[in-house]
């Protein structure tokens, strides 16, 4: 049967039809969906973690264990899981151990663009890249038979447009792969010392033995045609490529991007007259190549930066350009990212707007956004959990210069659970005063909505004890008095907890606890709950502008609200000094 499907989908079917039993990750777009279509197949046990470690550690456990096993990230994420990655492939491993690295050129949604093709020769592990959703298939399945072939975990290399683009995929049939015996194996599974240097000279081995299967695979192939160009490439490139060259090229695709097959790149030079090798991002191909003696071209014209196209690889190696039979006179208008109509945030970043001498550290989520004009609150972004761990440097670092400047971190429920709780202890431990704002939405919301420990539902959709921030934070040790817990729609509950929280000298929290305004239940139950502006009693002060609710529109001289936008959340009525603003509905 043929059915189109997007690659995470064949992903995820291919992990299937491979017989894989147990997968653990945390939601990061690209990658998401892998795990969300994974879990719908009987027989499986898919769960999400806390954060990228524990799901790769969880999916470890589970292969050496004997099950196959499957953990999925998106790019950055594979540096929180960095630790388990390296020793794991000292250990090797028992079933089959496939972990997804969804990379995100152009940064789509990515505070970076590495390419983690540069994990696999420092890790010393196998690479394999699919470019479409049919090798995604089925390149899974070989992925795992490559794992327990060579005891080494796979790292199965995705992007953006790979992940996300669809294409017609011909379904197979599962193979039913018993979970394997487990044996007590101290030499292989405990990397003291010890038994680490011998497990070296395995690895080494292995990479042999690896790169003479890199050369005869399937997953790398040469495709001859016109010989006086010959193109390199792998990924999404590839099929950029052959849209751009067609038959008026020579191909050598590679599916296992490491080892690479050195034996096959040296036969594809000697065949064809002009050599280039296209790639995203790392000239990591054209590296290895030149390092083998053969002449190449990559980026040298190539950009290094942003994601490719055909355009790109056109203009860039045959200087042409095309003038597009369609075209439009529109220009679309500027979009900027926002907090949404009604968002939970919004009350809490306004109510800190005010304090001119705080300095906000964010985090990786909605919450980012509080960057926005107008509310234009947060100073720093770096990584999942680090508003409140570089908050403490920052508290320091001003400290020591003399400033009197506090410091507000904000992180959401989820990517507290993800890293975020090591940061408030090390406040409490060392006592460095900065309020830390764990902003619960009840959801993991920028990825999608997908549950997290504090939701009270797992993956699978069964119930679960929901995690209690309040009684965690306190048992970190935070004093009761110096935790507030308030309704972010509240706008006077939360001026007092920001104001009680600035004047405080000891580390303090602040959880504001309201749904995801985006939430379906949330969606339905409010539906009905609206804002209206009174034009008699409005003033045009523009104060309720300052909040930055999307449904508050202001032109020639009058503000308005969306009312298709609008959820009735009453924080702009709040702000309204002149009660111009009212709610109506249920």
């Amino acid at each position: 049967m043929k059915v189109i499907m997007s690659g995470n989908e064949a992903m995820a079917r291919g992990a299937y039809e491979a017989g894989c039993k147990v997968a653990s990750a945390y939601p990061g777009t690209p990658s998401t969906e892998i795990l969300e279509n994974f879990v719908t197949y009987e027989g499986v046990y898919a769960e999400w973690a806390p954060n990228e470690k524990v799901g790769f550690e969880v999916a470890s456990g589970a292969s050496i264990g004997g099950a196959r096993s499957l953990s999925t990230m998106k790019h950055v994420g594979l540096n929180v899981a960095a630790d388990p990655l390296f020793t794991m492939a000292y250990e090797g491993v028992n079933g089959g151990f496939v972990v997804v690295t969804a990379d995100d050129p152009g940064m789509h949604s990515s505070q970076n663009e590495q390419d983690n093709r540069l994990y696999a020769p420092h890790a010393k592990v196998a690479l394999i890249e699919p470019s479409d959703s049919q090798e995604c298939k089925d390149f899974m399945k070989e992925a795992f038979k490559i794992s327990e072939e060579f005891d080494t975990l796979v790292l199965f290399r995705s992007t953006t447009r790979v992940s996300h683009s669809k294409g017609i995929v011909e379904l197979g049939e599962k193979v039913e792969v018993d979970i394997k015996p487990y044996e007590k194996n101290v030499s292989k599974y405990i990397m003291i010392p010890a038994n680490a240097r011998k497990k070296h000279y395995e690895v080494e081995e292995r990479l042999e033995k690896l790169k003479e299967f890199s050369n005869k695979t399937y997953l790398n192939r040469i495709e001859l045609k016109d010989t006086s160009v010959g193109i390199v490439t792998s990924g999404i490139s590839y099929q950029y490529a052959k849209e751009v060259f067609g038959d008026n090229a020579s191909y050598l695709k590679i599916g296992m991007s490491y080892p690479l097959p050195d034996k096959l790149i040296k036969e594809f030079a000697e065949e064809v007259d002009k050599l280039y090798v296209i790639e995203e991002n790392e000239p990591y191909l054209e590296n290895a190549i030149k390092i083998m003696g053969i002449d190449c071209i990559g980026k040298e014209v190539i950009p290094i930066c942003g994601e490719l196209n055909p355009e790109i690889i056109r203009k860039a190696i045959l200087e042409k350009e095309i003038n597009s039979v369609y075209g439009s006179d529109i220009v679309p208008p500027s979009r900027p990212p926002v907090l949404c109509p009604g968002c939970p945030h919004r009350g809490i970043f306004y109510a800190v707007s005010k304090y001119k001498d705080i300095i906000s550290t964010g985090d990786i989520g909605c919450y980012t956004l509080g960057m926005m004009p107008p509310l234009s609150v947060t100073d720093t972004v770096i990584c999942m959990g680090a508003s409140i761990s570089g908050g403490l440097g920052m508290q320091k670092a001003r400290e020591l210069s003399g400033s009197k400047s506090k410091v507000f971190a904000f992180i959401g429920d989820s990517t507290f659970f993800h890293s975020g709780i090591t940061g408030l202890i090390d406040s409490v431990y060392n006592g460095i005063p900065i309020v830390t704002c764990i902003l619960d939405n009840r959801i993991t919301g920028m990825t999608g909505h997908q549950e997290n420990p504090g939701t009270g539902k797992t993956l699978q959709g069964k119930e679960a004890p929901m995690v209690d921030i309040e009684s965690l934070v306190l048992s970190l040790g935070i004093k009761e008095e110096n935790l507030k817990v308030v309704d972010p729609y509240d706008l006077k509950a939360t001026e007092t907890a920001v104001k009680d929280a600035y004047n405080s000298e000891e580390p303090f929290v602040i959880i504001t606890k309201r749904p995801c305004a985006l939430i379906k239940d949330v969606i339905k139950y409010r539906a009905n709950m609206k804002c209206k502006i009174d034009p008699d009693k409005c003033k045009r002060c523009k104060a309720c502008l300052r909040i930055g609710c999307p449904a508050l529109n202001y032109k020639d001289g009058v503000v308005s609200i969306d009312k298709n936008m609008c959820n009735g959340c009453e924080v702009c009525k709040q702000v309204c000094k002149f009660g111009a603003i009212e709610k109506v509905g249920e």
